[in-house]
């Protein structure tokens, strides 16, 4: 992983929403973290300090350190809840993570090459994105920030699915687990008014001149 995000937390006894009011005004933001077969302790955390790291796409799809009471906890982040309309978060749940134990995330896809894609530039379609990002299990150690998906030689007409993406060694994705109609396209080249496939050059270019 390129990236780290360390994260002090003190544990709370108060609870109920006029307790988390009270330390949201306080700059607090309440939190829980619960598994690893320990149980569940309420937090705050610095609210600053989580506002600035989840603007980072990575803080979702990476394993936190966090320090409640001075004791290190590795944990993921498995809700984070905002207000409706204020710039401001509500509440946040960790999940411990075992370094032994896999682990199931959402991770982003990073789309490589869309400028020069072969169906888009020459061929004029328009690309379709279906998934921006995809659940992946593996070990804490082995999860991927990203999984990249290059573009570069799909067609008009061409669609990459979920089994046809390259991932990381220890990495599987939970929905091929489930049978192969859960192989779901993740990108297309759609064809637009105009755009040529690569069948319809062949045939242009297969075609004879007409005699006068």
């Amino acid at each position: 992983m390129s990236a780290n995000f360390e994260l002090q937390a003190e544990s709370r006894t108060e609870r109920g929403k006029g307790a988390s009011r009270r330390l949201r005004r306080a700059g607090r933001l309440p939190a829980i973290i619960y598994g690893a077969g320990k149980e569940p302790v309420s937090i705050t955390l610095d609210h600053s300090a989580v506002w600035l790291s989840q603007e980072y796409e990575a803080f979702y799809s990476h394993i936190l350190n966090v320090t409640v009471d001075g004791k290190l906890e590795k944990a993921i982040v498995r809700d984070l809840q905002r207000h409706p309309y204020k710039p401001f978060l509500v509440h946040m749940d960790l999940q411990r993570v075992s370094d032994n134990e896999p682990v199931r995330v959402h991770v982003p896809l990073h789309f490589l090459n869309e400028e020069t894609c072969v169906g888009v530039k020459k061929g004029g379609g328009m690309l379709s994105h279906q998934s921006v990002e995809v659940e992946v299990e593996c070990l804490p150690r082995d999860l991927p920030e990203y999984i990249e998906v290059d573009v570069g030689e799909m067609s008009v007409g061409d669609s990459l699915h979920l089994s046809q993406l390259t991932l990381p060694q220890g990495v599987s994705l939970t929905a091929l687990a489930q049978g192969p109609d859960h192989d779901l396209p993740v990108v297309s080249v759609l064809k637009t008014r105009g755009a040529s496939t690569a069948e319809d050059e062949e045939s242009e270019g297969g075609e004879e001149t007409p005699e006068a």
